[in-house]
């Protein structure tokens, strides 16, 4: 429900929103943790010390539980693009309008909203199958059957058996939903790009849980490096 304007001018970040103070936006990118602690075991790795340093300054957002689960769920066999589209379509049918600086933006909806909706109410997103998916997870969240915020406070492991439940709900779509929405960083999503990335630069006994707190952020570096470069090089 925050609009936010970011520019960069002469190496500091300026940041212009709705409503919100500096500590919201410490806590939302994720200031005041240490980075730099992860950095001694990334380098027990000489592949992942050099995503860490081609990486250096990702953050994992302090993102809305219930808008990362929503917006993985969205995810799912679908390219980017597509994705953006379906969540703007989304804000705009079901969130709450902002007037910021004199344009229009639309607040992502909530679960109750989207509780009360069937799989008809969603065809404007063109969303295909997954609208009964996000209403399954709407409707899971909303009636206490899956607790968002006891979740946060779960292990890696039982977080993602707790958000399974949901139908729709596999081992991608969870881990992503509680690194980036739980901030649980012992998750380590894995897709297409990170099995290859695994496949050809870590030993076959590689365990992303020797990461133990850094392991999300392991797999953030990993992630890009092998995206910008394609070769992971």
């Amino acid at each position: 429900g925050i609009v936010a304007k970011l520019a960069e001018k002469d190496g500091s970040v300026y940041i212009r929103s709705s409503k919100g103070d500096i500590a919201f936006w410490r806590h939302y990118f994720d200031l005041d943790s240490d980075y730099e602690a992860g950095m001694e075991l990334m380098r027990r790795h000489e592949y992942l010390e050099l995503c860490a340093v081609f990486g250096k300054g990702i953050r994992i957002l302090r993102q809305d539980s219930w808008e990362a689960l929503c917006s993985f769920i969205i995810s799912q066999c679908n390219n980017i693009p597509r994705i953006k589209g379906i969540v703007e379509r989304l804000c705009r049918s079901f969130g709450d309008k902002i007037i910021f600086e004199g344009e229009e933006y639309y607040s992502f909806p909530s679960y109750e909203r989207i509780a009360l909706m069937d799989a008809a109410d969603l065809s404007p997103l063109r969303a295909g199958y997954r609208a009964a998916y996000i209403i399954a997870a709407a409707r899971a969240v909303t009636t206490g059957e899956v607790d968002l915020d006891m979740a946060s406070q779960l292990s890696a492991e039982e977080a993602k058996k707790h958000l399974k439940q949901i139908d729709g709900v596999g081992d991608k779509v969870a881990d992503c939903a509680i690194l980036y929405g739980l901030h649980i960083t012992e998750a380590f999503p894995v897709d297409v790009w990170m099995k290859r990335a695994l496949k050809e630069y870590f030993p076959p006994e590689f365990d992303p849980k020797t990461l133990g707190e850094f392991a999300g952020l392991a797999q953030q570096y990993i992630f890009f490096m092998t995206r910008s470069t394609g070769s992971g090089k």
